[in-house]
């Protein structure tokens, strides 16, 4: 079987090694040539330069699994896909897309004659040793054509899942990525309240390092934090910003859209904006209501 790859960044990258791990013959391009050529050593792999190599290289019908960022990289990629493929070829997004996206674009190939496979693909670095966990949307019958590099790419065949019809698969896992948001954001508020609690001197490590064993709330998240806690148990170089990259806010505004509660996800990703900077011109006007009805004092800034 040959399965052509568009993106070869952290995900692909693993993608296409466990694949060719499994006999799958990998054909692989991305917008950066040396992502290609630092896979050409492995067996199985082959890299292509531009989109009509890497669809030269595929017999018919052709796989090509896209693992690109959400946004206009993925659409300039399926849009040049749908120009250039025929009729019965598969196209796979494997990226965080929108549900509702992904269910459009499998109408627009669907006209042509071209199957189209929502997969949110769930991993991260551990994908490559561990296995990646794939939801599925699409047709039963396209679906079934892939079994053989799902069960690649699964921590153990048949772990993977056929979650619905087009949509599903990327609908599953932007409700995946909320409750991440709130299982980070858990985690970070209380190991916070550990560190407060100077004049017991805890040792976060070994804390999170025994829970991994036992507790109700060990997790894989656990054992990261175990990891670089170690390394560094302050973090004091590390600035406190972090990133919503999407599927927090389709989340929060899929809760909206049924009228169906999620408090923790939209706290989490609130707490998101806030480390961005996002509500700095609020808290000055805070600030300033409290000087003004209280004569309280503010601080203000170097300059």
């Amino acid at each position: 079987m040959q399965i052509g790859i568009i993106g070869l960044g952290k995900m692909g990258s693993a993608i296409a090694r466990r694949l060719c791990a499994s006999d799958i013959h990998v054909v692989g391009l991305d917008v950066d040539p040396s992502a290609a050529d630092a896979l050409k050593p492995v067996p199985g792999f082959d890299a292509a330069y531009s989109l009509d190599a890497l669809l030269l290289a595929l017999p018919a019908p052709r796989v090509v699994w896209c693992m690109l960022p959400s946004g206009a990289a993925t659409q300039r990629a399926l849009d040049d896909l749908l120009n250039k493929l025929s009729p019965g070829d598969v196209v796979v997004d494997g990226g965080n897309s929108f549900y509702k996206d992904s269910m459009a674009r499998a109408a627009r190939f669907g006209e042509q004659g071209i199957a189209f496979i929502d997969a949110g693909v769930s991993g991260g670095l551990g994908g490559l040793e561990n296995g990646f966990a794939v939801m599925m949307g699409g047709s039963e019958e396209t679906v079934k054509m892939l079994e053989r590099p799902l069960n690649a790419l699964a921590p153990h065949p048949q772990q993977w899942l056929h979650c619905g019809p087009s949509g599903a698969g990327h609908f599953v896992k932007m409700i995946h990525n909320g409750i991440e948001y709130g299982m980070m954001q858990a985690y970070a508020e209380g190991l916070a309240l550990l560190e407060g609690k100077r004049e017991f001197d805890l040792d976060l490590p070994a804390i999170t390092s025994m829970w991994e064993h036992g507790s109700v709330i060990r997790s894989w998240l656990l054992e990261l934090i175990t990891v670089f806690l170690r390394r560094d148990s302050k973090l004091d170089r590390v600035a406190p910003v972090v990133a919503d990259s999407g599927e927090g806010r389709w989340t929060a505004m899929e809760s909206i859209e049924q009228g169906i509660p999620a408090p923790v996800i939209n706290a989490a990703l609130m707490q998101r904006f806030s480390s961005q900077g996002r509500d700095d011109f609020a808290a000055r006007l805070l600030a300033m209501m409290r000087k003004s009805f209280g004569g309280h004092g503010i601080e203000t800034k170097n300059s």
